[in-house]
């Protein structure tokens, strides 16, 4: 197949390398890709938010497949106009894709189709919004309506941090547009897990669970950022909760979103939140609740997760996105694992860019796979391109082998003032 994946980070490097892992060999492009997909696929000059620009090149080249990775051209309606000329794509059409673009159009649909999910309300004046705080208590979650790369969520511990959240968002304008409305939201007690869904419309399937890390620093300290570690399977979500998932959360979201008139095919990613025995439920009454939807594969636990799948990928994306789904086309190896993000110093806030970076080879001599995530090759150099610049996941037979072997891949890799936590899985580990 002929197959162009859209996007440049981490999630679209594990994409590509995994299309080039099936049994057929595929003609695999990347647009605009970065220095690590340029190894397994060709790389197109054309950012991921071109709609106009990517439509032309694939009017022109005829893929066989799309696979839209970023959440932004999706909302941008990237897989609609790709449609409209013949080209098959993998990814939500943009009435979809609100599912993440909009918190509240996913408060409603998650409310009309019976999900559990914790109680909010929507505001875009902060006075009634800080007026409001009283009846959810503390903590309290602060959420911008639209897309703010990962970094639109404060969870207020006092009543200081909820406003100067608020103000933030509705006042100072930090997240532009997508901090026109803020909702509050209930706070949810238990551990956060990841679930990715393959959708083709009406049928589902679930991957293995995983588990991210959104916090900077050990321990779960600091700001969020867009992830800084995953690991798979997630312990938090047993065997027995799985049917429960598909049943009580991904169908019927599905099914409401049809109801509406959205055929929703590609990944539909649950952030769940499990409540343990005997703990704090939320409204809902239920152990397991939506924190969050995303309408795409989530970044870091695709680097954890596509590297536990067996059979043949592009199969599996090519059913989803023709609406044909079968059991078959989720294949789970049996080893576990661990991404360990390498962050340039000072992200989530301000960082610099241009860092050469040296040990990738023998990153991979330890038994690691490096996924880039923000780099660019300038002549035989790779230099540093992001805040999140490396993802290096390990896989073993046991987590704490997964974990090592990410950790040893880790430690051969070297630019200024690179950092990473030092705790992925420490949850899993702590219940043994």
């Amino acid at each position: 197949m002929k197959i162009l994946v859209v996007g440049g980070g981490g999630r679209e490097h594990a994409i590509a390398w995994r299309l080039s892992k099936d049994p057929v060999r595929h003609e695999i492009y990347c647009a605009p890709g970065n220095a690590g997909t340029a190894s397994v696929a060709k790389n197109v000059p054309l950012h991921a938010e071109n709609i106009e620009g990517i439509v032309a090149w694939c009017v022109d080249e005829r893929p066989d497949l799309v696979v839209v990775g970023p959440e932004a051209p999706l909302v941008a309606g990237l897989v609609d106009a790709l449609e409209s000329e013949g080209i098959k794509a993998f990814g939500p059409v943009a009435a979809g894709a609100q599912m993440e673009g909009s918190k509240r159009f996913a408060k409603e649909v998650m409310q009309a189709a019976g999900v559990p999910t914790g109680r909010a309300e929507v505001f875009s004046d902060p006075e009634k919004a800080k007026a409001a705080l009283a009846s959810f208590g503390l903590p309290v979650v602060i959420k911008a309506d639209g897309l703010a790369a990962g970094k639109g969520v404060v969870v207020a511990e006092t009543l200081a941090q909820a406003e100067g959240a608020i103000n933030d968002m509705l006042v100072a304008n930090k997240f532009g547009n997508a901090g026109a409305e803020v909702l509050i939201e209930e706070f949810l007690d238990g551990e956060e897990c990841s679930i990715l869904a393959l959708v083709d419309g009406e049928n589902a399937l679930l991957l293995p669970s995983s588990q991210d890390h959104k916090r900077i620093f050990d321990g779960d300290k600091g700001p969020n950022t867009g992830g800084m570690g995953a690991y798979s399977p997630a312990p938090v979500v047993t065997d027995d909760m799985l049917p429960e998932i598909r049943d009580r959360i991904i169908l019927p979201v599905v099914r409401e979103l049809a109801n509406r008139g959205v055929v929703y095919r590609g990944i539909l990613y649950a952030g769940l939140m499990v409540t343990p025995e005997g703990g704090r439920l939320a409204k809902s009454g239920s152990r397991i609740n939506v924190v969050e939807f995303n309408a795409r594969f989530g970044d870091p636990e695709t680097e954890a997760v596509l590297p536990r799948l067996g059979g043949d990928f592009s199969r599996a994306l090519m059913n989803a996105a023709t609406g044909c789904l079968s059991s078959g086309d989720i294949v789970v190896r049996p080893e576990m694992s661990a991404t360990v993000i390498v962050a340039s110093g000072g992200y989530p806030g301000a960082y610099e860019k241009g860092k050469p970076i040296s040990g990738l080879d023998a990153a991979e001599r330890k038994g690691a796979m490096v996924f880039h995530c923000g780099t660019k090759r300038e002549g035989a150099q790779v230099l540093t391109a992001g805040g999140r610049v490396l993802s290096v996941t390990g896989l073993g037979s046991t987590l704490r082998e997964a974990v090592d072997t990410a950790y040893a891949g880790v430690g051969e890799i070297s630019f200024q003032r690179a950092y990473h936590r030092n705790d992925i899985a420490h949850r899993a580990f702590d219940r043994s």
